[in-house]
């Protein structure tokens, strides 16, 4: 009688004929850290409720300095009232589901792992989560109404032409460009058309932010990062407005280039047990203190740019909360479950985002890295969203 050995019985991966090992066959969901949703998360922490598809809130622009010489004894009149305009933000909301099928049969057969249905119950929301983040995260237009977004915004599948709501991009109160030219000409800004639900290009248009959307398109060329750029952006972006900057997210293919050009001297590693790693903070000036976070969606879909963060003022607004589509039922023999979630991006102060546009990783020598851009190409909007069209 000879010794049983896996030659004889198998080991699991051989023929069906000849091997009689029970498969093990762990279907656990690999694990996934908070880091792949970064922007999500920030906007998760502070979630509200809206009630609408088009949720709106007020942004409040400062008036420019003035100057005052008032005569003594003057008269008080109508006339010497300033101006209480303000102006309102909103943005559409945008349906994101995800859909589970599996035969009865295939769910009634004894199987390593268990219920495949529960397995890909668990992948597929946090791969629904994946398509949130790449939507704040995207070099985007504010998203249109009701028949999907047309103009230069591409990238959406055939046949989804939903509401989409403005991503971070669209929001963003500075923004830096690196046009070729070196001039803020060629810089082309598109809104949507609220009446006919259509792009509209408005040309050389770097101040314009009419009905929310600044998306811009011209000629541009990359350059190194250097610390004198994002100096230059975050100076601009808190003037006049109370949006400390301290949030630093950016696309995992610049991460290095960044973290190396900041200035080492006053970088700092600490442990957040809430992340589960290290993550390196840098002391910049007037006592910040920058925490950087990398977002590989972000990689795919605007690999050239940095957000500057001010983390309060980015909210999710939730018009359904993720949960099943209870109206969906077996279909004969199958089962079809659908889950689905409808929210948008609420950016309450836009001096709170700030965009460096066009960078690119390299391992350049600090020293030689570019010197700060022109004033004209760093853009803080001194219009309220939606006061003009033009």
């Amino acid at each position: 009688m000879a010794e049983i050995t896996t030659s004889q019985i198998g080991n699991g991966t051989t023929a069906y004929g000849s091997d009689i090992v029970v498969k093990d066959l762990d279907l656990d969901v690999s694990n996934r850290v908070k880091d792949d949703t970064p922007v999500l998360n920030m906007c998760m922490s502070k979630k509200r409720k809206v009630n609408s598809t088009l949720p709106l809130w007020t942004d409040d622009i400062y008036r420019t300095p003035g100057v005052q010489a008032q005569v003594e004894g003057a008269a008080v009149s109508t006339a010497n009232a300033e101006s209480n305009s303000r102006f309102n933000l909103g943005n559409y909301t945008q349906i994101f589901s995800t859909t589970i099928a599996s035969s009865g049969t295939a769910r009634a057969v004894m199987q390593a792992g268990g219920d495949p249905q529960a397995y890909q119950e668990v992948k597929q929301l946090i791969e629904l989560m994946f398509d949130v983040e790449l939507q704040l995260v995207r070099n985007d237009q504010i998203g249109t109404k009701y028949a999907g977004q047309t103009g230069t915004a591409s990238g959406l599948p055939a046949g989804q032409t939903g509401r989409r709501m403005g991503s971070l991009t669209s929001f963003a109160g500075t923004q830096s460009f690196n046009t070729t030219s070196g001039t803020t000409s060629g810089l082309d800004s598109f809104y949507n058309n609220e009446s006919t639900d259509v792009a509209v290009q408005a040309s050389n248009a770097l101040q314009i932010y009419a009905n929310g959307a600044q998306f811009y398109s011209g000629t541009f060329t990359n350059q190194f990062f250097s610390p004198a750029l994002y100096k230059q952006l975050v100076t601009v972006a808190e003037q006049r407005y109370n949006a400390k900057i301290r949030t630093v997210v950016a696309p995992t293919s610049l991460r290095t280039s960044l973290s190396d050009n900041m200035p080492q001297s006053r970088g700092i590693n600490r442990v957040d047990s809430a992340r589960g790693d290290t993550i390196q903070t840098y002391e910049g000036d007037f006592n910040y203190t920058y925490e950087i976070y990398d977002s590989w969606i972000m990689g795919s879909v605007n690999p050239n740019s940095i957000f500057f963060l001010n983390e309060d003022v980015v909210q999710w607004g939730s018009l359904r909360d993720l949960g099943p589509n209870n109206e969906v039922f077996s279909n004969a023999d199958a089962s079809l479950d659908q889950f689905i979630m409808e929210g948008t991006l609420i950016v309450r102060n836009p001096a709170g985002v700030g965009v460096l546009n066009n960078i690119t990783a390299g391992t350049t020598a600090q020293a030689s890295l570019p010197g700060a851009r022109p004033a004209a190409l760093v853009s803080r909007v001194n219009l309220g969203a939606g006061d003009v069209t033009p």
